[in-house]
């Protein structure tokens, strides 16, 4: 199902509530960084998503200063954005979650955007492989006010499936090998059946994502949705000049989710 949210109060809604979180990342990212050199970044960043996704299991997103800085002021936000929206659409905080585990949580955008739109009242607990990521996902919660206990470590061992906690694997499963994403599947339609809610999030594009249908048949046999998402691309200021800049220009923001709620 393709959902165009084009709702007149949605596209006016304005984005001051990551304003300010986005002054204190460039702050944090151009204090030894050009934005140049962070613009070139992205440009080569949003190449290897496209064009070598082989290589984003060796590290290959995050080997350098300019890339770390370019996911960070750029696919960090971009992903926020992305989540608070799905988050919004399917009303997954009827109630809130008594706590979020963001698996693979990067720079802890998922988690951080489900809380928020939770009134910052649920803990976010997430893990993910990169040291860095875990570093800046610190600051990213901290900086919007939220609580938070994360972990360096595999997303497949974390623990999972306490009743009433929120579970969200946004753009991380498409990294994972055939095994670890089987068991995954697995883990997270039992800590459905011990009452979680399980969100998963990734690309629209079907060449990163070729177990969708298989993933999708699943959490529909449990009772669960699959949807395609089409959202105005309403982002801070100088995020969208770093779009522009970057010949990105985004005019939608696009994903797809698979719920269980």
């Amino acid at each position: 199902m393709d959902r165009r949210l084009y709702d007149d109060a949605m596209n006016e809604r304005p984005v001051a509530e990551v304003e300010a979180w986005y002054a204190a990342l460039e702050a944090r990212h151009l204090a030894t960084l050009t934005f140049t050199e962070v613009r070139r970044a992205l440009q080569a960043l949003s190449s290897l998503y496209v064009e070598r996704r082989d290589r984003l299991g060796r590290g290959a997103a995050l080997d350098g200063a300019g890339k770390r800085a370019a996911f960070a002021l750029f696919y960090g936000p971009l992903h926020f954005l992305v989540v608070r929206e799905i988050v919004r659409a399917l009303h997954t905080v009827d109630p809130p979650p008594r706590r979020i585990v963001d698996l693979g949580c990067g720079t802890g955008a998922a988690g951080a955007a489900w809380a928020l739109e939770a009134g910052g009242r649920p803990a976010v607990s997430g893990v993910d492989g990169s040291g860095w990521a875990i570093s800046e996902a610190e600051w990213n919660l901290r900086t919007l006010g939220l609580a938070a206990t994360l972990r360096r470590g595999n997303l497949i061992e974390a623990p999972l499936g306490a009743a009433g906690e929120g579970i969200v694997a946004a753009y991380a499963v498409n990294e994972l090998d055939d095994n670890a994403r089987a068991e995954l599947l697995r883990r997270l339609l039992a800590a459905h059946t011990r009452g979680s809610r399980v969100l998963v999030v990734e690309p629209i594009a079907r060449r990163p994502v070729p177990f969708w249908p298989a993933w999708a048949e699943a959490f529909h046999q449990a009772g669960g949705r699959n949807d395609t998402w089409r959202f105005p691309a309403i982002f801070p200021e100088r995020m969208k000049l770093l779009d522009k800049a970057a010949g990105l220009d985004h005019r939608e923001l696009t994903a797809r989710s698979l719920w269980l709620g």
